[in-house]
């Protein structure tokens, strides 16, 4: 047979994209034997369907199977499958691509868009080049299924290739790297190490249906496990195997909380084995925390904290999602943000929701108490799903100290004629349920919500209403509790307290937009209040501690007239309008209000002195 061999140029813009790749689009070098093996994975996944499709055609599947080969003095590794083979014309086609029309249009596409170039190359499938980051040259040897030619092609990387007709070859394809010298400045590492290339396979190739053999001695060790936990039913794996598998991915020393399992049939497949943690990691609030999803791609490994999979307030979830196909860029290492990716996050949030919703009762109180405040951060975040987390969220309440309730639970026992949904925001709940405004909703036995995550002050702005019952806070606007005889009497006081008020405005219209009688008050002389649509002291906070400066919001002092300081105070005025002192014990009571709801005070100091001088004149 005469042997056919061209040496063909690479064009200019075929060059420029070898270099860019080299240099530029890969992070971590070790990629390269994944993207081998990967090309390995579908040559053997192609011949078993082509075998089982064509009952004539001359193949062995017995014993599919990548090889991995060493020769530490001719410094070469070599990536053998004995898959479907290329025939010549597709060595040239697919192999060949990057010196095509794509080459030119990719470049063309990145001058124009000025995009980065992980956004485009992807479409142009050259991940068989990542291996002159690591190789001088690189030989591919390959033979189709069924065909008695084999083809060989060469290249630097550089100016040229070679392409030749050879006669003999084992059925399917070797690619033989002639590494590059080991540059630890570069992240280029010694791959004639058998340890090291056995960790690049376990890290990414690991699950792979196909055993992966590495020559030991005289004889050949499969180097990874094959075993996909996420492929197999709960009934073909024991909670044990799931449990340990959880530990190797979270490096968690406990037994998950739950295990959750997908499995997506139809035009677009993938599987998913996702794990709620019995306990919150330290870092789930800190800025530099990962998200726990790893992504594969045909059981071969893309990343790990895949974002685009999770939201943020599932960040605690562990696990791994293996798609059947994906769109990636050439690095594999950025997804493209396409719909198939919209889709199986939604899948995977709702199947969560779904999951902890249905979760046994002590189950439940243990993930609430590690995750609730997290997962409250999809009220402001997810609006889509919503609904799903009202469902799922609890909060404590002044029903009962040692259990917390659902919203729908709340809902149930609402007293007769109780139009709303109280709450009440807070540090800590003994600050809560100290507060003044607590005093005529614990009087009448209104059920309250103890909120005192740091979230809290944000989600009740983006949830109104649940179930048709408007969501209050009972420190915020007017509280209308009382009963038609008591609505009376409060019209009579508010006749004979009104000039105490309009004096009051005006002395502390520095500080406070209005005075006004309180019907929240039984014990307390006030309290500061906001306005129903005011941000809270708390949120303002918040804002500006992000960099956010609001102007300042001043609120309401709530008297209570039934209290001898107020009523005093009322008298006082009364008969001596001009006394200064009394200009002084408002200060005192709006400073004490402010006190009492866990206020700061603009003068500590000043607010000292004038209180030990009221005191010394009692003595």
């Amino acid at each position: 047979m005469e042997t056919q061999t061209e040496t063909l140029e690479f064009q200019a813009e075929a060059r420029q994209l070898l270099q860019l790749m080299v240099h530029s689009i890969y992070s971590n070098k070790d990629i390269f034997l994944r993207e081998l093996i990967s090309n390995s994975s579908d040559a053997l996944d192609k011949v078993r369907i082509e075998a089982f499709r064509d009952k004539d055609l001359d193949v062995d599947t017995s014993d599919l199977h990548v090889e991995l080969e060493i020769d530490s003095d001719q410094r070469t590794l070599t990536v053998r499958d004995n898959g479907i083979g290329m025939s010549r014309a597709e060595v040239v086609d697919l192999i060949g691509t990057i010196a095509k029309s794509g080459t030119a249009e990719l470049l063309r596409k990145m001058k124009e868009t000025k995009e980065s170039s992980q956004d485009l190359i992807g479409q142009f499938g050259v991940g068989f080049y990542a291996s002159f980051m690591v190789a001088d040259k690189v030989t591919l040897v390959t033979r189709k299924a069924g065909e008695t030619e084999a083809t060989r092609w060469e290249s630097n990387g550089e100016g040229t290739y070679t392409v030749e007709t050879v006669e003999e070859a084992p059925q399917g394809t070797s690619v033989t790297l002639h590494l590059k010298p080991e540059d630890s400045e570069d992240h280029l590492y010694d791959y004639t190490q058998d340890w090291k290339v056995k960790e690049i396979v376990q890290r990414y190739s690991d699950f792979i249906t196909w055993p992966v053999k590495m020559r030991k001695e005289d004889d050949w060790e499969t180097v990874n496990s094959m075993k996909a936990l996420w492929a197999r039913s709960k009934d073909e794996a024991s909670q044990e195997e799931f449990n340990e598998f959880y530990k190797h991915i979270s490096r968690d020393w406990t037994d998950p909380l739950e295990t959750v399992q997908m499995q997506a049939e139809g035009t677009f497949e993938y599987q998913a084995l996702l794990f709620i943690p019995a306990r919150a990691p330290m870092d789930l609030f800190s800025r530099d925390r990962k998200r726990g999803v790893q992504l594969y791609v045909k059981r071969v490994f893309i990343m790990d904290d895949c974002e685009a999979l999770m939201p943020e307030y599932l960040r605690f979830v562990k696990g791994v999602v293996d798609a059947q196909d994906l769109t990636l860029n050439v690095s594999r290492e950025i997804l493209q943000q396409d719909r198939q990716i919209q889709l199986m996050r939604r899948r995977l949030v709702k199947k969560v929701l779904s999951t902890v919703k249905s979760m046994a009762p002590e189950k439940y109180e243990i993930f609430w108490k590690e995750f609730g405040a997290a997962v409250k951060e999809g009220l402001v975040a997810d609006f889509e799903n919503k609904d799903a987390i009202l469902d799922v969220v609890s909060f404590a309440s002044t029903n009962d100290p040692e259990q917390v309730t659902t919203l729908r639970a709340y809902v149930e026992r609402l007293k007769e004629g109780q139009e709303h949904i109280y709450y009440l925001t807070g540090s800590s709940r003994t600050a809560i349920e100290n507060s003044p405004h607590m005093e005529a909703f614990r009087a009448k036995g209104y059920e309250v919500l103890v909120l005192t995550d740091a979230i809290d002050e944000m989600w009740v702005e983006a949830v109104p209403e649940f179930d048709g019952k408007q969501l209050r806070s009972i420190a915020k606007g007017q509280v209308d509790l009382d009963t038609d005889e008591e609505k009376k009497a409060g019209e009579e006081q508010r006749k004979d307290f009104a000039d105490l008020m309009t004096w009051m405005s005006e002395q502390l219209a520095e500080n406070v937009k209005e005075v006004r009688l309180s019907s929240r008050l039984t014990d307390s002389p006030a309290c500061v209040v906001g306005d129903a649509n005011d941000v809270t002291p708390t949120l303002e906070k918040m804002y500006r501690a992000m960099g956010q400066e609001l102007p300042p919001v001043k609120r309401i002092l709530e008297l209570n007239p039934t209290h001898p300081l107020v009523a005093a105070l009322r008298t006082a005025h009364a008969e001596r309008k001009d006394d200064s002192a009394l200009s002084e014990t408002a200060e005192l009571l709006y400073g004490m209000a402010l006190l009492a709801e866990g206020g700061e005070l603009k003068d500590p100091p000043r607010f000292t002195r004038l209180l030990a001088e009221r005191l010394a004149n009692t003595l």
